[in-house]
């Protein structure tokens, strides 16, 4: 019997369909994609998703009436994807509402009620068990991937929607068929940077890395190997003083030092190998913590205080700052080697005022979803009342220095009080800007005036020095000169 074969305009639908399963799908040039193979869908890109996930089913079966294994090698490679990508469509509400259950949920992981069914389907499709199982694994990753990139990080302008690009490829690579083939059980060594003003969400943005991490399906079992609830730890570096930061990393003996009466678990013994370890605030880290971090991202391996025996840390590592890592490293107070070991990603969470400098519909979804996460619902009526009461308060342009944090306070104070005034240091910095902004329409400012001005009201938005040379072109020690002269002025 002759082996069946692929024609042209065959093998061009599943070359552009895995294009589509295996692409970032945060992309514009998927969803363009995603359109042009379901034409006749409705033109929301969930149910455009939902569209080519049907139309595939009914080629698939009128194309491959003998299963998969009567095709050459090549073609297989093509309609395996396919076989699963129809497969994945099928349970995303089971395994959706199997997240939601699991969410907030700390202890053993939930058993998986369609477990048997669907590593029944991945049979059928031609996957051995183990096969089959690692793909169950995979489905489970991109749906809580979706989930916590989607729904913890609001926000449809563009500077977000490049944010969660980057999440995406930082928890599957570029390319998902390299991370399926190589590296799905190999992520613990690409460590990531995240850096950001405060209030940006900087956390939020780790976190959704963190629990998205794979998580293996146990078939005799059947549940996943680890509760993703419990397998992201996150610690704030600058919160413990130095006699006592190296405990809380790495743990401690009874008797290792005064007050040590017991045993104590560090973080990094705490993390589990299906997770990830976030250290918060990483640029106030001392340099000698800073030694013995480098020295776990090298050998995976840590001691706690008092011990001798070395034990391994199999989790990654996810770090940030607000700090300009180039001013501190430049100051000797970020070792090189140590940035280089944490760098093999750097994120950059937007500023608020960015994200609303980029969408004018930005403020009043953000608002909309915090009156909602205030009080429990929707209020068309609240969210309008709390955007009235910003416009009218708040300066145009306002730069919200607090970020989105400044912003969730801004709403609670609207409906507590029905009004909401910037604190001090911000208005300060207001009529600084608009005493510039004043000058500069009377004409009356010298060159050096305004440079020093706009420079001085950089570095009160950006934090450093060096972030006000970036933006302005100048090297640090000049925007230093600038900054300071504009204080004393």
């Amino acid at each position: 019997m002759d082996t069946p074969r692929l024609d042209s305009s065959q093998r061009e639908f599943l070359a552009s369909l895995a294009s589509v399963i295996f692409g970032n799908p945060f992309t514009p040039e998927r969803v363009a994609l995603i359109r042009r193979l379901a034409p006749d869908a409705p033109g929301n890109l969930a149910s455009d998703r939902e569209a080519l996930a049907r139309s595939v089913a009914p080629r698939l079966k009128s194309l491959v009436a003998d299963g998969l294994a009567a095709f050459g090698e090549d073609d297989r490679s093509l309609l395996e994807p396919a076989f699963l990508y129809v497969i994945y469509h099928r349970f995303v509400p089971q395994i959706d509402a199997h997240i939601e259950r699991q969410a907030g949920r700390l202890g053993e992981p939930l058993p998986v009620e369609f477990g048997d069914e669907m590593m029944s389907e991945l049979g059928r499709a031609g996957l051995g068990k183990e096969r089959a199982a690692r793909f169950f694994g995979f489905f489970f990753q991109l749906r809580r991937a979706f989930y916590f990139i989607g729904q913890s990080l609001a926000g449809e302008s563009a500077p977000m929607e490049r944010l969660r690009r980057a999440l995406w490829n930082n928890i599957f690579t570029h390319d998902m068929r390299v991370f399926e083939a190589s590296l799905w059980n190999r992520m613990e060594d690409f460590s990531t940077l995240v850096l950001g003003e405060t209030g940006t969400g900087k956390g939020s943005a780790a976190a959704a890395i963190g629990r998205s991490e794979f998580i293996p399906y146990l078939p005799a079992e059947r549940r996943f190997a680890a509760n993703f609830a419990q397998t992201f730890i996150s610690i704030n570096v600058s919160q413990f003083p130095e006699n006592l930061i190296e405990s809380e990393l790495f743990g401690h003996r009874k008797g290792a030092f005064t007050g040590a009466i017991d045993h104590h678990q560090g973080v990094f013994e705490r993390c589990s190998v299906h997770g990830a370890l976030f250290l918060d605030e990483i640029g106030e880290a001392s340099i000698p913590v800073q030694i013995k971090l480098l020295q776990v991202l090298q050998e995976r391996t840590f001691t706690p205080v008092g011990g001798h025996e070395k034990k391994r840390f199999p989790g990654r590592v996810i770090a940030a700052t607000n700090r300009s890592l180039p001013e501190l490293r430049q100051g000797g107070r970020f070792r090189d080697d140590f940035y280089y070991r944490l760098c093999s990603d750097v994120i950059h969470v937007p500023t608020l005022r960015e994200r609303i400098e980029a969408s004018s519909a930005e403020l009043a979804e953000l608002v909309g979803l915090l009156v909602k996460r205030t009080i429990g619902a929707e209020s068309r009526k609240l969210t309008a009342f709390a955007l009235e009461i910003l416009e009218r308060d708040l300066p145009r342009g306002y730069h919200w220095p607090g970020n989105v944090r400044e912003l969730e306070q801004a709403v609670r104070r609207v409906l507590l009080a029905g009004s909401y005034k910037p604190d001090a240091q911000s208005a300060q910095n207001l009529d600084a800007e608009e005493r510039l902004v004043a000058r500069l329409r009377e004409g009356n400012l010298s060159a050096e005036e305004l440079l020093s001005g706009y420079s001085a009201l950089l570095y009160q938005r950006l934090g450093s020095y060096a972030a006000v040379a970036e933006r302005t072109g100048l090297d640090p020690r000049t925007s230093r000169k600038y900054v300071l002269s504009a204080k004393s002025g």
